[in-house]
């Protein structure tokens, strides 16, 4: 299978989701964060760096989970255009690329 490179869209979605994930946490350790969701510690790392733009959707499940992220708040908060920037039209692929 051919992964797609990602659009700009995706990459600032996956760095909000990143900078949610690290805000959401607060003071806990990443280690605890990432047992509990039962992913690797480096995974939860490379999501909140946002070196992971699209994690896989049960990856990002159980996060949230662990976090008392509700999936449709998470989803609200990573799927708004930035501060400044033009709404873009709306990316009906989002859902099947934050699964994938």
């Amino acid at each position: 299978m051919v992964r797609l490179p990602l659009t700009a869209e995706e990459i600032e979605r996956g760095q909000r989701l990143g900078a949610l994930l690290r805000r959401s946490r607060g003071e806990r350790s990443m280690l605890d964060i990432a047992l509990a969701a039962r992913v690797s510690p480096e995974t939860l790392r490379k999501i909140e760096t946002g070196r992971v733009a699209t994690p896989a959707f049960p990856t990002i499940a159980a996060i949230a989970d662990v976090l008392g992220l509700s999936l449709d708040a998470v989803w609200a908060e990573i799927s708004r255009p930035e501060h400044g920037s033009a709404p873009s039209a709306p990316d009906h692929r989002a859902p099947e690329r934050l699964a994938s």
